[in-house]
Formats: C-alpha cells, structure tokens, sequence
C-alpha cells in the first residue's frame, strides 16, 4: 500500500537531518529537503575544497562537517539518509540509532511514496542493460517512464511530478537493498554470483541483501528470477507474489531462449544475431524485461527494441576498429562472471587487458573458465599478481598456457595489448575486478579506455 507523500512532508518540516554524502547524487536530496523546510547537515570524508562549487553554494544553507572524522557528528540528529555503500553497523549509525534517530535512505523513502508502478532490477551483472531495455520497452509502449536507482538521475526530489499512470524502473545495488524495508512491485534478478566480498561480511550477507528486492512484496507483485542460476531459483521458495521464470538453457512457460530465439510465452519475439548487441547473457537481460514489461509492450514493441538497443556504454563497447583491430570497452565487467559473459560473446580469442581493484572474489574462473576465449591475458591493477597466479596455475595443473603480459601501468597495458594485436584481433578492457584502485569508477576507467584508443 502506496503511503501518501504529505505524511513525510509534515513528519520532515523542521526536523534536523544528516544527508552521508555529498556526492553529486545527493546534492538534490539536500536541496529537496531544504525545500520541504527541514535543517540539514550533510557530512562527507572529503575536504571543502574538493567538494565542488555546488557544495560551496549550498554552505550558507547547511552544516557542512568534512575530513577524516565527518562521521563524529551525527548527534543529536532526526533522521539520517545515509550514503548506499555505508553500511548499517557502522558504529556511529549504531550509536545515532541508540539515540533515537532514524536512519534511513533516498531510495527507501521513495520506494514507500512512489503513486508509480515501480519496477526493480537487481543482480550481480545485466543489471543496468536489463534496466536500460526495460525503460526503452515501457517508452515505445507511449508511457512516462523514470529511471533510476543506481543509473540515471535521482528520483526522490521528482516524487510529486511522478503520477499514477507513470512507470518507473530502478536498479538496485546490493548496498541499496541491504536495509530496505519495502519492495518494488516488479522485481528481477538476473543472477548472483560472488561479488562485492570486500563490503559484505561475506556471501550469505551478499545474498540476503539483495533478498530484499521481493521479501516485502504483496501477493499480487511479480518477481522474476533466473532458472538456470542455482542462488536465484531457489529465491522462489520465499516469494509472496507472482513467481516467473527465464532460462538460456531449457524451455519454460514463461520466457527462454533456444535455437538462436528469444520466446516470450512460446511466442517468438526476435533472433539474437539480428540484435545489435551479442552473447547469450544479453539474450536473458531482454527476457527479464519482457517478462517484467509483457503486461504493458506488446510483441512487436519488444522486437522493435530489440532490434534497435545498440548497448549500452561501457558495456562490451566497440571503441573503434585500428588497423583491422577492433577495440572493446568493457569496463562495466568488475566480476569474474561479467567478464567470462562478454568474452563468450565475442567472435574471436580476445587480447584481454584485465585487473584492478581486489573485492576479495575468486578470480581464477578468469584463467580456468575464459582461457578458450583469450590470445592474450595483458594484467594490471591491484590485483594483477593474483590474476598472474590464476594463470600459472591453469598451467601448472592442467597443461594449458595463456600468454601473461605484466603491466606497470593502465596507459602501458593498452599499449602492450596494442602491440600484441594483428588485424582481424579484438582487444577488450574486461577488467574481472573493480576500478578504485586508480580510477573513481568503471565510467571513468571505460573512459580513458576509449581516449587511449581514440588517441592512436
């Protein structure tokens, strides 16, 4: 039961709230908020300095507590929408809510308010191709469609335009859902694998968040799962609503793949070679947002789009072809899963540059699984030796030797890859791992990525 947005307007007038995080996502949170009259603070780890010039304006409106020991002011506070990657058992959100504060989060809020339909998207990949493909269905369907969540624009300020008869489509991160108390009444998760291990305690934690996208759903919401993966079918169990099913791997009721098609109720929608985008795990993204959409798109709306998505950035990204080499950016790939996905989809061994940040996962999958699909392995980051390792051992154990190029840094692995390559060769920047060892993200990352290569 969707609550009426004026309740939190008079529950938020002049109460003292704390805003974790003054990144560009949360700016119109602050705003929003100063709107609706209540006494902000916002607290984050940076300096002023480095804040941004929107934050300086905001100065004279707001308490602004910065540096090493941001978090040593949350006294005395109402409510506290805290920043997704800030986990809940942080001892000072420990210590506010022992106090009496509530803590809480934008997409929380927005998910008790929204008169929208809403629908979530989680998983550990395809999550933001699945969103994008499902915005784009409900748009050529002729509605208003707002997404957002952990792509796109902010939600929560828009929350009085968004009516009724809108739709909205959210992805969701693990670290968003991990304290959501409310769920969206279409939900999908296109898979779980290990992920994130550097932020969660460990893998039943990984899990149990991302449970959160249906355990609060009615018994007329919809949740989506994926069959051929062993975490997600079993979540059917725990559902209150309407359970469906996608599989690349067998044929189901609901929607699957098989001979080179896409169904949808036995229905045929659209062949993958005439898609723009390749691999069978894109095949089930779109059967996830057709079976999230099919109440609304009809067939040949679910064709036209699928004809049509050409992917979307970052996201096994062809940069250019140079000299008879095509260069990919896949930067989006920070799992060992996501990366084995796009080289499976590419059409030829890939000179594969690999590495970064350590979430504490399993890497070796990328030398035992994706050694059938790569030239080269071009290594670098953080957790390059322990790529390194993976490799050695798949040559140590089962005979199999994959050419391992070291890189000093992420300008000389595009170079060596460059080097190594010969015309009708594909280089891919599919990392496996997380970017924050030299960049703030994988945009950033896939963005230099695409300069190196447009530099050439």
């Amino acid at each position: 039961m969707k609550r009426d947005f004026n309740e939190f307007k008079e529950y938020i007038r002049d109460k003292k709230v704390g805003v974790v995080g003054i990144g560009v996502s949360n700016l119109p949170l602050i705003r929003f908020l100063l709107k609706l009259g209540a006494h902000v603070s916002a607290f984050d780890r940076r300096e002023l300095k480095d804040l941004g010039p929107e934050v300086q304006e905001l100065s004279d409106r707001i308490e602004i507590f910065h540096g090493h020991d941001y978090l040593d002011h949350l006294d005395g506070l109402d409510v506290i929408f805290k920043t997704p990657g800030m986990r809940i058992d942080d001892p000072h959100l420990v210590r506010a809510q022992e106090k009496g504060t509530i803590i809480t989060s934008e997409m929380e809020e927005f998910l008790k308010y929204c008169k929208a339909r809403t629908f979530g998207v989680t998983g550990s990949d395809g999550k933001t191709t699945t969103t994008t493909v499902l915005g784009l269905l409900l748009k050529e369907a002729g509605y208003k469609v707002f997404v957002g969540g952990n792509i796109g624009t902010p939600l929560f300020d828009k929350i009085e335009d968004i009516r009724h008869d809108h739709m909205v489509v959210l992805e969701l991160s693990s670290f968003q859902l991990m304290t959501m108390t409310v769920s969206p009444e279409v939900a999908i998760v296109t898979n779980l694998s290990p992920n994130h291990l550097d932020m969660h305690k460990d893998m039943k934690e990984y899990i149990d968040a991302k449970k959160n996208i249906f355990l609060h759903q009615g018994k007329e919401d919809i949740l989506i799962l994926n069959e051929d993966n062993e975490i997600t079918k079993k979540f059917a169990g725990e559902a209150k609503g309407v359970v469906e099913f996608f599989s690349s791997t067998k044929e189901l009721e609901d929607a699957y793949f098989a001979d080179g098609t896409l169904y949808l109720r036995d229905e045929k929608v659209v062949e993958l070679k005439d898609m723009l985008v390749r691999g069978v795990h894109n095949a089930e993204n779109f059967l996830a947002a057709f079976l999230a959409a099919k109440d609304y798109v009809s067939i040949d709306e679910m064709r036209k789009v699928a004809l049509t998505f050409p992917g979307v950035k970052h996201r096994c990204q062809l940069v250019r072809e140079y000299k008879g080499v095509r260069y990919y950016n896949d930067s989006i790939a920070s799992s060992p899963t996501r990366t084995l996905a796009s080289l499976k989809a590419l059409d030829t061994k890939v000179n594969l540059i690999a590495g970064g940040y350590d979430k504490n996962i399993d890497l070796s999958p990328v030398a035992f699984q994706g050694y059938k699909y790569i030239k080269n392995a071009v290594l670098v980051g953080d957790t390059r030796f322990k790529l390194k390792e993976a490799f050695d051992n798949l040559a140590n154990m089962k005979g199999i030797f994959v050419p391992v190029h070291m890189a000093e840094s992420f300008e000389d692995a595009v170079y060596i890859a460059k080097r190594l390559s010969k015309p009708g060769d594909i280089v891919a920047l599919s990392p496996a791992c997380a970017s924050f060892d030299s960049f703030k993200n994988f945009e950033e990352r896939g963005d230099r990525f695409a300069a190196l290569v447009n530099d050439f």
